[in-house]
């Protein structure tokens, strides 16, 4: 399946915004993998594919969890949004074909990252937060202006900045997302 086979595909299982949104995070992966030097298709195919399980209902993203042996967390049951990255990668590679396993990881860890990322991970992370459609987000016009400069630093900024929001909101912090920040904080200029 091509990267057009695939867009056909998913504009039939995302929204109409959920769709808008991915097709921002597959150009903007893409001019990042032009930016430091990695595979455009690949950095595309990712980005395209990272939302692919975000429009499924709760129940069966539970249900679909299950039956691929997914681990859900305390605060994935409390948030079951977060399962959308863990449940797209295994989509992606069960209905889309999809067998690189560089692919399949950037899409497993695009929302809360981990430790020591790749450079793909690291493209979809940050392309996820900056694309064009992404407005709400404080220093966004900063944040991409790093992205393609210092993409250590903009992952850093960017989990600096969704902590503290989730902090302030008194939303629940994944852990994965915490251990994420404690590696990539070493990246970050105090302002």
């Amino acid at each position: 399946m091509d990267l057009i086979d695939i867009r056909k595909k998913l504009k039939k299982n995302l929204d109409k915004e959920r769709y808008e949104h991915t097709k921002g995070v597959m150009y903007t992966a893409g001019c990042l993998a032009m930016a430091y030097g990695y595979d455009v298709d690949k950095a595309m195919l990712a980005g395209l594919l990272h939302d692919c399980a975000k429009c499924i209902p709760t129940k069966e993203k539970f249900d679909l969890c299950d039956k691929h042996h997914i681990l859900v967390s305390t605060i994935e049951h409390e948030n079951p949004g977060l399962l959308h990255a863990k449940l797209g990668a295994v989509l992606a590679e069960e209905i889309y074909n999809i067998k690189n396993p560089d692919i399949l990881h950037a899409i497993k860890v695009h929302t809360t990252g981990e430790a020591n990322m790749n450079l793909l991970d690291k493209i979809i992370f940050v392309a996820d937060y900056i694309e064009p459609k992404r407005c709400e987000a404080p220093r966004l016009g900063e944040l991409r202006q790093i992205a393609f400069h210092d993409l250590d630093r903009c992952v850093a900024e960017i989990l600096y900045d969704t902590l503290h929001f989730l902090k302030n909101k008194k939303g629940a912090i994944d852990s994965a997302t915490q251990l994420t920040y404690e590696y990539y904080k070493q990246f970050r200029k105090e302002a």
